[in-house]
C-alpha cells in the first residue's frame, strides 16, 4: 500500500509530523487543561469591532471509551444534533463515530476495531442518506489495510461497504469524506493508489460496488494526491475538487471530472506571484457558480490563502494570511457561506495564543471582496481547544460549530460553538 504521508501512530495519540516536513513547525501536545468560556477578538482588516463568544461543547476523553483527536468537521441532523468522527480513541483506539445532542450531551455511536475486517482511524466527516443512515471513510483498516467506506445505520449497526485495494489499480487511503448524487451514488477521493500511484476519484453504489472513475497522474501537468479534499457536485453532474500536489507547477490543482470519468485541470497553483500552494481541503460553490477554497501554504506571506476560481477558470487570491499580527496561519479546511454571502473558515495555526511562533488557530470571516477578520482565537481561556483542522457548519441562527484536534479539558480535542 502507499505510505501515509507525514503520519505515525504512537500509543493513543496521533502525532502530526507533516508540519515538520513542510514548514519546520511542530505541534506541542498540551497537558491536562480545564474548561473554556470566551474567545477574544482580533481584527485583521479595517472593520468595526464586535464580540464573538466561543463555547466548548465537549472535551474528548471525558468518559470511558470516548474518542480522541477529531480531525473532521460536523454535520447536523434535522433535530439539530451534531455528528462527527474521531481519528483515535474508543475501546480499541481505532476511532469513533459520535453524536452531540442539541442539549450538549455526547454519545459514542460506534467504536472501530471490534471486528474483522474493520476500518480504522476515520479522518473525514460524515454524510446522511435519505433514511438517516450515516456514511463515511476510514483512512486505514479493511481487508487490505487500505481504508474503507462504511455505513452506520440509525440503530448503530456498522457495515463495511468496501475495502480499498481489492482490485488492480484501486485507490488507497481515503482522507476525505463522501458525497451523494441525486441517484444515491456515493463519490469520493483517495490520496494514494490508482493506476499511477497518485490517488483516485471513485464511485460506489449503496450495494458496495466500487468503480475508479479517474486515476491522477495520467498526463503531464495532472494533479496528484487529493488530501482532505472531498468533492462537490456542480451543473450537469460534474464533480469538483483539489489535489495537494501536481499540476503545472507541482503545488496542487483544482479539477473538474464528469460522471463518465473525463478529467480537466481547471487551475494549477503557483503560476503567479503571491499565489497559494498546496490546497489541503476542497472547494465550495457560490450562487453564481464560482468556486472558493483555501491553500495551506503560499500567498504573499507564505501562510496560506483564500482563493476564488471563476466559472471560466480564472483564479484570484482573495486573501493572504499572515498580513497582520494575530492573523491566522495555514488554513487546512474548506469554507462555508452564510446567508449574506460571507465565507467562514478555520486556520490550523495562528492567532496570538500558544507556545512558539505557530499559535493555536483561529476562526475567520471573509467577504467575497477579500476583507478578512479573525472572529475567534483558540487558546484564549483555560480548557480551550487547539489546532482546528476541520471546517465549520452553520445553524439557522448563524452559530458556527467545529472541532479542534487537541486541547480541551483532557488535551485530546473538542467540539466548539462560536456565536455571533
Amino acid at each position: 500500500m502507499d505510505s501515509i504521508p507525514y503520519l505515525r501512530l504512537q500509543g493513543s495519540k496521533r502525532l502530526l509530523n507533516w508540519r515538520v516536513a513542510m514548514t519546520g513547525r511542530r505541534f506541542v501536545i498540551p497537558g491536562t487543561l480545564t474548561r473554556t468560556l470566551i474567545c477574544s477578538v482580533i481584527l485583521v482588516a479595517v472593520v468595526p469591532a464586535y464580540a464573538q463568544t466561543e463555547r466548548v461543547l465537549h472535551s474528548f476523553s471525558s468518559q470511558h471509551g470516548d474518542g480522541e483527536d477529531p480531525q473532521a468537521g460536523l454535520i447536523f441532523d434535522r433535530a439539530g444534533n451534531l455528528y462527527g468522527t474521531t481519528f483515535g480513541g474508543g475501546p480499541f483506539d481505532w476511532g469513533t463515530v459520535f453524536e452531540i445532542t442539541s442539549a450538549g450531551e455526547e454519545n459514542v455511536l460506534y467504536a472501530f476495531g471490534g471486528k474483522f475486517p474493520e476500518g480504522s482511524h476515520p479522518n473525514a466527516s460524515l454524510v446522511f442518506d435519505k433514511e438517516g443512515n450515516l456514511y463515511g471513510t476510514t483512512l486505514l483498516g479493511g481487508a487490505n489495510n487500505g481504508g474503507t467506506v462504511f455505513e452506520l445505520t440509525s440503530a448503530g449497526v456498522e457495515e463495511v461497504l468496501y475495502s480499498f485495494g481489492s482490485q488492480s489499480g484501486d485507490g488507497m487511503s481515503p482522507y476525505a469524506g463522501l458525497m451523494f448524487d441525486k441517484k444515491g451514488t456515493l463519490y469520493g477521493t483517495t490520496y494514494g493508489g490508482g493506476a499511477y500511484g497518485s490517488g483516485t476519484v471513485f464511485e460506489i453504489t449503496s450495494a458496495g460496488a466500487e468503480k475508479v472513475l479517474y486515476s491522477f497522474g495520467s498526463h503531464l501537468g495532472d494533479g496528484s494526491h487529493p488530501y482532505y479534499a472531498g468533492l462537490v457536485l456542480g451543473k450537469a453532474g460534474k464533480l469538483y475538487g483539489t489535489t495537494y500536489t501536481g499540476g503545472a507547477h507541482g503545488v496542487g490543482t483544482v479539477f473538474e471530472i464528469t460522471s463518465a470519468g473525463k478529467e480537466k485541470v481547471l487551475y494549477s497553483f503557483g503560476g503567479q506571484p503571491g499565489d497559494g500552494w498546496k490546497p489541503y481541503a476542497g472547494v465550495v460553490f457560490d450562487k453564481a457558480g464560482d468556486l472558493y477554497g483555501t491553500t495551506l501554504l503560499g500567498g504573499t506571506y507564505g501562510a496560506g490563502t483564500v482563493f476564488e476560481i471563476t466559472s471560466s477558470g480564472e483564479e484570484k487570491v482573495l486573501y493572504s494570511f499572515g498580513s497582520q499580527s494575530g492573523d491566522g496561519d495555514e488554513p487546512a479546511a474548506s469554507l462555508v457561506f452564510d446567508k449574506a454571502g460571507n465565507l467562514y473558515g478555520t486556520t490550523s495555526q495562528g492567532g496570538v495564543y500558544g507556545g512558539g511562533a505557530g499559535g493555536y488557530g483561529t476562526v475567520f470571516e471573509i467577504t467575497t471582496g477579500g476583507t478578512e477578520k479573525v472572529i475567534c482565537e483558540f487558546g484564549a481561556q483555560s480548557g480551550d481547544g487547539y489546532y482546528p483542522f476541520s471546517g465549520s457548519v452553520l445553524d439557522g441562527q448563524g452559530n458556527l460549530y467545529g472541532t479542534t484536534s487537541q486541547g480541551g479539558a483532557y488535551g485530546l480535542g473538542t467540539v466548539f460553538e462560536v456565536s455571533p
